[in-house]
């Protein structure tokens, strides 16, 4: 089992959209488990309703979700941690100093592991990866070898109090990274929005 572990702040809305669309774009039958959490949730039951909504129209399935706390187990036993700002990430490797290598922003891991084979010097092609924990060691090598970004280029800014169609963008810049990282765990082949769910169009 691959568990992908997502943070955000409130465990609302960014981690939530990023755990049940990765879900939506892997095949059927994938022994990838995406996972949400968020550094300053609190537990309950029910996905906010209007989360649900723009989750539904990219073909996502909003049922049996609930909040919870990102803890020091949930990125111990993460296969991979992907935080939706360098704030979560950060917050991932304090918890627990060992999953460094496993900790990265979202955009930061998919950008690392996508790249080409010249993207970084002296590192394998993540392409010639047999298995997913030999991507994830790729990404960490890169991460120093590729220089500096800046905060705009690995965060993806909450849209809490915004209006919907902030939250609709946010939404679809996301659904956009895992679309990408569903490809790496897929072994190359990410379902689309329109496979999921042909009635699915933007609001």
């Amino acid at each position: 089992m691959i568990r992908v572990l997502f943070v955000c702040t409130g465990n609302v809305h960014r981690s939530v959209l990023a755990e049940r669309l990765l879900a939506a774009r892997l095949v059927p039958g994938s022994a990838v488990q995406p996972e949400s959490s968020g550094t300053q949730a609190r537990p309950r039951l029910g996905m906010e309703a209007a989360t649900r909504a723009v989750l539904e129209e990219l073909g996502g399935d909003g049922a049996g979700f609930a909040a919870r706390p990102l803890t020091t187990h949930l990125v111990a036993e993460a296969t991979l941690v992907l935080g939706l700002a360098r704030e979560h990430r950060e917050a991932a490797v304090r918890l627990r100093p060992s999953a460094l290598r496993r900790c990265f922003t979202l955009k930061e891991f998919v950008r690392l592991a996508t790249a080409g084979p010249d993207g970084a010097r002296g590192t394998q092609d993540p392409a010639e990866a047999r298995r997913f924990d030999e991507v994830v060691a790729v990404a960490a090598a890169r991460r120093g070898a590729t220089g500096c970004v800046s905060p705009a280029e690995d965060d993806i800014a909450d849209p809490w109090g915004r209006p919907r169609h902030v939250l609709y963008e946010c939404a679809c810049q996301i659904d956009g990274e895992v679309t990408r990282l569903a490809g790496l765990l897929n072994g190359g082949a990410a379902r689309t929005r329109t496979s999921v769910s042909a009635s699915s169009t933007p609001q």
